[in-house]
């Protein structure tokens, strides 16, 4: 008998990604791995085939039913896709609807890429990781321990793998949605570019120390004096000047105890107010890590989660058709969702594999696609002794990246720069 596929009702952060996505803009996410040797597209198809049955709820089809979209497992796994001239080029709803994300070989590279209702980056690490150890079992027969998130594929799905963890840890009280309108910046429309800056993990711990913060709110703090450069060269009076907002998403998972593989982030938005004066890097650095240390903790995270699990379950909501629903939520990401932060910093952390793995692999890379209403974003991970920081636009000028790595190389960081 035919194998019956899961469906899977959408988790409650993935709900409004369907909904937002433009003919030209769809909100994927790339994660990939480098290895020592170009990739053999045989024997990554082979290992693709194996690990797809294992991620059912990642390995799936964006469906649409009467009032919510849903996902619905695959039968088989898809067919490698070619790199294209710039990766996560748009997913068009028959792309989504045959297959959510997409696998690609290119020279020594694995990439996968995922429309974001499937998961957040956490959970596609864990399945290039994954996909990764299967293809070095099978093309180098190397035995590779189940370790460091890589996952059993001779195993089956465990439930709390499958589960919406949002509408299990919802707080009790609701948290206010009123935040400031951010400033967004702007430029001449162009094709999709990428500039990587890799530097050296310790002397960005060590340097992120010294002010006494982690490594992901310096570069927050970074970002946001780049920011900060760019708009006053912009806006001239600085009473028209507006605040400064980077979105950084915040793991859950580290909050609370879940195994889930689908999306389980909420974010923090640490601001600056430009209109007040400059700031030095040590103050911004202090305003980023006292915001995160207030924000992210499991009270102020349930209350945020509140926010969002309410309006789901809501009757007038559930019972309200998919087509006004999308209009609704479209309306709603369009006036709020973007216009709250300049741009997106994400960071995927260190990236440790087990030593039978790590010997194969030379690089890590995290790239998140351009927002919908603004220009830039930023993809940062780990791996050995590198720290990849990927930013990417759709507009020709490249003045936050310039401002950025000025930033860096001020503060005696040596960045290495790639562009397209």
């Amino acid at each position: 008998m035919a194998k019956q596929l899961r469906w899977l009702r959408l988790d409650n952060a993935a709900k409004i990604y369907p909904a937002a996505r433009r003919r030209e803009w769809s909100n994927l996410f790339r994660v990939s791995v480098t290895l020592t040797e170009p990739v053999d597209k045989a024997v990554l198809q082979a290992a693709l085939d194996v690990t797809a049955k294992r991620f059912p709820s990642l390995c799936a089809r964006l469906r649409k039913g009467l009032f919510w979209y849903y996902l619905q497992e695959l039968p088989e796994a898809p067919g490698l896709s070619e790199e294209y001239g710039a990766p996560l080029m748009p997913m068009g709803k028959e792309e989504v609807r045959k297959s959510a994300f997409r696998v690609i070989a290119y020279d020594c590279r694995i990439a996968v890429e995922v429309f974001h209702s499937l998961t957040d980056g956490n959970g596609a690490l864990v399945f290039l990781k994954t996909l990764t150890a299967e293809y070095l079992r099978q093309k180098y027969g190397v035995s590779i321990p189940c370790t460091h998130g890589i996952l059993d594929c001779a195993e089956a799905p465990a439930a709390e793998e499958l589960e919406d963890s949002f509408l299990k840890y919802a707080g009790p009280v609701p948290a206010d949605r009123r935040e400031r309108t951010a400033w967004h910046l702007s430029g001449t429309p162009d094709r999709q570019r990428l500039v990587c800056l890799t530097l050296d993990t310790a002397a960005l711990l060590e340097k992120a120390h010294t002010y006494g913060v982690t490594a992901t709110a310096f570069l927050c703090a970074a970002l946001m004096d780049a920011l900060q450069r760019l708009q006053k060269e912009q806006v001239s009076d600085r009473r028209r000047r507006k605040p400064l907002k980077v979105l950084i998403p915040v793991n859950l998972r580290k909050l609370f105890p879940s195994r889930t593989l689908r999306n389980f982030a909420l974010y923090t938005t640490p601001e600056i107010l430009p209109r007040l004066g400059d700031y030095t890097l040590d103050e911004i650095c202090k305003l980023v890590s006292h915001h995160m240390a207030s924000e992210i903790t499991p009270k102020q995270m349930g209350m945020k989660i509140a926010v969002n699990v309410g309006s789901e379950r809501a009757l007038a909501v559930k019972l309200l058709p998919l087509f006004i629903k999308n209009a609704v939520m479209k309306a709603v990401f369009d006036t709020v969702g973007e216009r709250k932060s300049c741009l997106t910093l994400s960071n995927l952390g260190l990236v440790v594999l087990p030593e039978e793995m790590a010997g194969f692999v030379t690089r890590m890379d995290f790239i998140l696609g351009v927002q919908a209403a603004a220009p830039h974003n930023c993809g940062v991970i780990s791996y050995g002794e590198k720290t990849c920081i990927n930013i990417i636009r759709n507009i020709r000028e490249s003045r936050l990246e310039y401002h950025f790595f000025r930033v860096l190389q001020e503060q005696g960081l040596v960045c290495e720069a790639q562009s397209d």
